[in-house]
C-alpha cells in the first residue's frame, strides 16, 4: 500500500490535501511541498483504558506560590520575554544564519549554570568546538553539559540521564527521528521532532531553547511552520556587515509582543545595549537636510529613531523609490500627501528613505518624521538638532492623535531634545516634561511654516 502523504507550505505550515501552484492560506508561491504523513492513528479508549480517566483541574484551586520565571542573566532577553524565562516553555529563536543565535543561547549557559543545570545539544558543532567557543565567550560552567547529536532518541535518553532543567537545542533543523521516513530538515522532521521536545518541557518541566535557521529561499522547514507549535517565538534581526542585532518577540504567551532587545556584535560575544535611543542617534550629523528623529513604541519601550530622506530631480520617466526600514507604500502616500496639500512637486523627484540602525518602522506615529525629513531635503532646510516630532498624517494633510504620547516625550526629553511636534488636538491635554517645547500642528502647512523659520 502507497504510504499516504500530505502537502505543506513552508511559508506558513498550512496543510493541504494536494499540490498547487500558490498556497490557499498565506497566498505565496512555488512553497507547497510533498511529505509523508507522520500523524499516528490512535485508537479511542486507548488512553483513558491504561491512565484511567482524564480530570481538569479548577484555575481556582492552583497555587502561583511557586515562582514560575527566572532571569536568564541578560536583562535584554529577559525584557523580551516579558521579565525572564518561564519554567516548561518552550521557545523558538529564529533568524539568518550568522546572525548570533548560537552566541546568545551560549552566554547565557554561565549565569544559568549559577542556578540550574544547562544541556546544550548541538547538531552543527562537535563538543571540543563548543568548548573552545565557549572559552571564547567566557561561557564555561560545572553545570553546562554539551552533546554533539542528532538523532532525536539519543537526545531524549539523555535528557532523561542528566535531568537538565534547562535544554537548548541547535538547532532543530538537524534533529530528526529515526522512525519517520524522511530527511533531517524537512517539514516532517522538524514539526514531529518540536512536538517530542514540546511534550518534553510540559511533562518534564523542563524550560527548552530551540535555535531554528531561516533561509532566503523561503523559509524551508524554518520557524514559520513551527510558530503556532511554540509558547515564544523571538526574531534576530540585523545586517551582519553591521555591529548591532535586535532580538524581537513575534509571539509571547506569557508576554507581550513585539518588545525588543538591542545587542552589540563584539569579538567577545554579545553585548547588551541598555540605551537603544541614544546608541540609534549617534554620529547623527548637524545641520544635514533630510533627517529628522521620531519616538516609536517598540512593545512598552519607547525608542528613538531617525528617519533619513533624500530627494533629488530625476531625467527618468518613472522617478525611483528606495526605502530602507520603511514601508514603500507609506512612503508613496506621504510624498503624495506632500505634493497635494504641501505643495512641493516631489512627484518628479527620485526619493531614497533609511531608517538608522536597521530598526523597521511600521505604525503611523512616524508619519510626521518621514514627512519632516522630504520637505527638509527637497528644500535643502536642515531640521533643528534638538527638534523631534511624532505624529500621523492623513490623507487631507491633516495631523491625527497617537497613542503613548507621555511616554514618547519623556524618551525625547530624556535624550536632550528641547522641541518636539506634536498634534495639536494633543497638545492642550500634555504637560510637557522638564524643559521640552511642544510645538503644535494641525496640518502640514503649519509643519512646513515651521520649517521655514529659523528661530526654531
Amino acid at each position: 500500500m502507497k504510504a499516504k502523504t500530505l502537502f505543506y507550505c513552508t511559508q506558513c505550515g498550512n496543510e493541504t490535501p494536494k499540490w498547487a501552484g500558490r498556497c490557499p492560506s498565506c497566498g505565496a508561491w512555488n512553497t507547497i511541498v510533498e511529505q509523508p504523513d507522520i500523524r499516528a492513528s490512535v485508537k479511542k479508549g486507548t488512553r483513558s483504558s491504561i491512565k484511567g480517566p482524564v480530570k481538569a483541574s479548577a484555575i481556582t484551586d492552583m497555587s502561583t506560590d511557586q515562582e514560575i520565571r527566572f532571569s536568564t542573566g541578560m536583562g535584554e532577553l529577559d525584557r523580551v520575554l516579558g521579565g525572564g524565562a518561564v519554567k516548561g516553555s518552550l521557545v523558538l529563536v529564529g533568524g539568518a544564519p550568522g546572525i548570533g543565535k548560537s552566541t546568545l543561547m551560549l552566554q547565557i549557559c554561565k549565569r544559568l549554570g549559577e542556578q540550574f543545570r544547562v544541556l546544550y545539544v548541538s547538531g552543527e558543532e562537535s563538543v571540543h568546538q563548543l568548548k573552545l567557543r565557549a572559552q571564547r565567550l567566557h561561557a564555561e560552567s560545572e553545570n553546562l553539559f554539551v552533546l554533539s547529536e542528532t538523532n532525536l532518541g539519543d537526545v531524549l535518553e539523555c535528557v532523561q540521564t542528566e535531568q537538565p532543567d534547562i535544554l537548548i537545542v541547535d538547532s532543530i533543523q538537524t534533529l530528526y527521528n529515526e522512525e519517520i521516513n524522511s530527511p533531517a530538515g524537512g517539514i516532517g522532521q522538524v514539526k514531529d521532532c518540536t512536538m517530542k521536545l514540546m511534550q518534553l518541557a510540559k511533562e518534564g518541566n523542563i524550560t527548552i531553547f530551540v535555535i531554528g535557521h531561516v533561509n532566503k529561499e523561503g523559509f524551508i522547514a524554518g520557524p514559520k511552520v513551527l510558530e503556532h507549535m511554540v509558547d515564544c517565538v523571538l526574531y534576530f534581526e540585523g545586517d551582519q556587515h553591521m555591529t548591532y542585532r535586535i532580538l524581537r518577540a513575534a509571539k509571547n504567551r506569557f508576554g507581550a509582543t513585539n518588545e525588543i532587545g538591542v545587542f552589540e556584535m563584539l569579538d567577545s560575544g554579545l553585548r547588551e545595549v541598555e540605551n537603544p535611543s541614544e546608541m540609534l542617534l549617534s554620529g547623527r550629523p548637524e545641520d544635514a537636510p533630510g533627517s529628522c528623529v521620531t519616538c516609536v513604541m517598540e512593545g512598552a519601550r519607547p525608542v528613538l529613531a531617525e528617519v533619513q530622506a533624500l530627494v533629488a530631480p530625476s531625467n527618468a520617466n518613472y522617478p525611483r523609490r528606495t526605502c530602507n526600514g520603511l514601508d514603500s507604500n507609506r512612503a508613496a502616500m506621504l510624498l503624495a500627501v506632500l505634493e497635494k496639500r504641501g505643495g512641493l512637486k516631489v512627484s518628479q523627484c527620485d526619493a531614497y528613505f533609511n531608517i538608522i540602525g536597521g530598526l523597521t518602522l511600521d505604525e503611523p506615529a512616524s508619519d510626521l518624521a518621514v514627512l519632516t525629513a522630504i520637505a527638509s531635503s527637497y528644500l535643502d532646510k536642515p531640521v533643528p538638532t534638538k527638534l523631534a516630532a511624532v505624529g500621523e498624517v492623513g490623507l487631507s494633510g491633516e495631523l491625527r492623535s497617537i497613542n503613548h504620547i507621555e511616554q514618547r516625550l519623556a524618551e525625547v526629553q530624556r535624550l536632550g531634545f528641547t522641541q518636539c511636534i506634536v498634534p495639536s488636538q494633543q497638545a492642550h491635554k500634555l504637560r510637557a516634561p522638564g524643559d521640552l517645547r511642544l510645538l503644535p500642528v494641525k496640518n502640514i502647512g503649519q509643519v512646513l511654516r515651521l520649517l521655514a523659520h529659523d528661530d526654531l
